[in-house]
């Protein structure tokens, strides 16, 4: 993927765009932007992934993100979606992993979450946003989403949510 002058003043009208169901992040730090594509006419293409394909927020985002593009000068545009490869948490940037955790949600935390580790009861060690403690632990498998988990710390006592691995 090669962007251009023009295609970067789209990418940076996406970096505004956030997500509604977590609103510390935009579109493109959760990383589900995969390509940006201007056609000589003028007609711009987008694709994304949706973090899960059962998401219920998949339709708003197209809408929010088509919303945004056109009000930046583009009449044409085209929301596509692309369900392969499916996307990861490992698609969130680091930036987007450090307002997580501003915000008060711990981000996604190493490979114990993930794969055969997370079938076998192998839980993450997750960091309290708040503190920085290690000493949480998992109260909900679901928080105010299903791909977040509630905890609490036993340190500061605060309840937080946690980004589940995918």
């Amino acid at each position: 993927m090669t962007r251009t002058a023009e295609t970067m003043e789209i990418w940076n009208t996406l970096d505004t765009v956030l997500d509604p169901e977590v609103p510390a992040l935009s579109v493109t730090d959760l990383g589900i932007i995969r390509d940006v594509k201007l056609s000589d006419g003028g007609k711009v293409v987008i694709d994304v992934t949706p973090t899960y394909s059962g998401c219920p927020a998949t339709d708003l985002i197209s809408e929010i993100i088509k919303a945004a593009v056109v009000s930046s000068g583009h009449e044409d545009v085209t929301i596509k979606t692309v369900l392969s490869p499916t996307w990861t948490t490992d698609w969130i940037t680091e930036d987007g992993r450090k307002k997580l955790k501003e915000y008060g949600i711990a981000p996604p935390v190493g490979e114990a979450a993930t794969g055969k580790a997370a079938l076998l009861g192998i839980s993450p060690v997750v960091h309290c946003p708040r503190c920085d403690s290690t000493q949480t632990e998992q109260v909900s498998e679901f928080g105010s989403t299903a791909c977040k988990a509630m905890y609490r710390c036993t340190s500061c006592l605060e309840p937080f949510e946690y980004f589940k691995c995918i």
